[in-house]
């Protein structure tokens, strides 16, 4: 009976025993599998809370100037201005994400903590320059909506008038929150560029030798390095930023997030330089034709034989679009809220214009100066380069307040220190003398 039961029995609990291993093993994988998905799901949550004020200000950083100079490097030296696309990449995220630090440990915007370090006058200085930028800004960005506009035989007063009343309605109508979407859905209309590049079909063996071809003792190259800088760090971008991270009132367990928002605008910002880099050079290159482009109408034109009519010119100019007015919604509330915080005044996007009547004033007089200073004078596209420099020329002062602010007005525990203190120091250095260098020598003042 024993044997009996023995043989009914062992070989079953025998089998158990070793199928226990087994199981143990899938349900680890399980739990293991379970708790990857709670942190992903908890850490897109936290991502997506955060993701805008970064993602904002890059995608307006490829503004209508900043395509036309990506564009001209292109047609005027070939592949040979792509290696910077990607060098910036670096020194964009190093200086935007000091920006976001200084916005989420203070809590302040750029003028107000400059006013606060350094006093009135170095504050007024600061804003000064951001009302310089952001004339020079508004100018190529309502120049590159009427070149579209007249491009499809719209008059530039309509088309003006349009997109002027869109940028105010955008902002008198929402809370912050909500014109961060409007402006993140107009800025990703410049992916188109990227089906542009694609279907330019550049030469590999060309797009390689042209990274390793610098002509660095070229004034005109020089001169577009200063340009290309210039596109890419700009005074409104470092108001812009710290304010919307200020405004939408993120805290210290936002930070790790915002900076994978930084991150993540500076690749895209960089990547859409590099596609109309690449798609000028792939088909307008001096080495195969004289073309010179000084619009975006002509750039429209230029590229609608090469990549036919659809690509060309509608593909384009919808990037284009998207490029001017997220970046019109940036420059403006970049000034707005720069002013606001030098003066005093009430300055955020979640007040009424009842209860912020100069913040709103500014943004509105911003918007109309621009609109209709491009309706009125003719030909301010051919400054987009020369904006582009400006902006360049003016970095020492800019990158040395935000330098200035890391160390004197953040919190001991979140100041840059050691090996990153020093690169911060050199990378700023470094990029504010090149520009300052390229747009003196390119222009015969040095």
């Amino acid at each position: 009976m024993k044997e009996e039961s023995a043989g009914q029995f062992g070989p079953d609990t025998d089998q158990e025993t070793k199928l226990r291993p087994a199981r143990r093993t899938e349900t680890t994988r399980a739990a293991l599998l379970a708790r990857a998905k709670r942190i992903f799901l908890r850490h897109s949550a936290g991502f997506l809370a955060v993701l805008g004020p970064g993602l904002v200000v890059m995608l307006a950083d490829t503004d209508v100037g900043s395509v036309i100079t990506a564009a001209q490097s292109g047609v005027q030296w070939g592949y040979r201005l792509l290696l910077l696309q990607f060098l910036l990449v670096p020194v964009l995220y190093i200086v935007q994400e000091l920006t976001v630090r200084l916005a989420i440990f203070t809590g302040k915007g750029h003028g107000e903590l400059i006013r606060e370090t350094f006093g009135p006058l170095w504050a007024w200085v600061s804003v000064s320059g951001l009302g310089i930028a952001t004339v020079g800004a508004l100018l190529t960005e309502f120049s590159g909506v009427a070149g579209i506009g007249e491009f499809y035989g719209i008059p530039r007063a309509a088309s003006l008038s349009v997109c002027a009343l869109l940028l105010i309605a955008i902002v008198l109508t929402g809370s912050y929150r909500r014109v961060e979407r409007v402006a993140i859905a107009l800025g990703l209309f410049e992916l188109a560029f990227f089906l542009v590049a694609y279907d330019a079909h550049p030469s590999g063996h060309s797009l390689a030798q042209g990274l390793l071809q610098l002509p660095i003792r070229n004034r005109q190259y020089l001169y577009l390095v200063a340009a290309n800088i210039g596109a890419v760090i700009m005074p409104w971008m470092i108001f812009y930023q710290q304010s919307a991270v200020a405004d939408k009132k993120l805290g210290a367990e936002h930070y790790r997030h915002a900076r994978l928002d930084t991150a993540l605008g500076a690749l895209i910002t960089q990547a859409v330089m590099a596609a109309i880099l690449i798609a000028t050079a792939a088909t307008l290159s001096t080495e195969n034709t004289q073309a010179s482009l000084t619009t975006i109408a002509d750039i429209t034109h230029a590229l609608t034989p090469f990549l036919g009519e659809t690509i060309g010119q509608m593909v384009f100019s919808v990037g284009t679009l998207g490029a001017a007015f997220v970046a019109a919604i940036v420059v403006s509330l970049a000034s707005a809220w720069g002013f606001g915080e030098v003066t005093g005044y009430k300055h955020s996007l979640e007040c009424r214009p009842t209860e912020a009547p100069w913040f709103y004033t500014v943004y509105i007089l911003a918007v109309v100066g621009g609109a209709v200073t491009v309706a009125l004078v003719p030909n301010l596209v051919t400054l987009n380069i020369g904006v582009e420099v400006m902006n360049a020329l003016m970095l020492p002062v800019v990158l040395g307040f935000l330098v200035l602010l890391a160390f004197y007005a953040l919190p001991q525990e979140h100041k840059p220190r050691g090996s990153y203190a020093f690169l911060v120091m050199v990378v700023s250095a470094l990029t504010a003398g090149l520009g300052v260098y390229g747009g003196l020598i390119g222009a015969n003042l040095f």
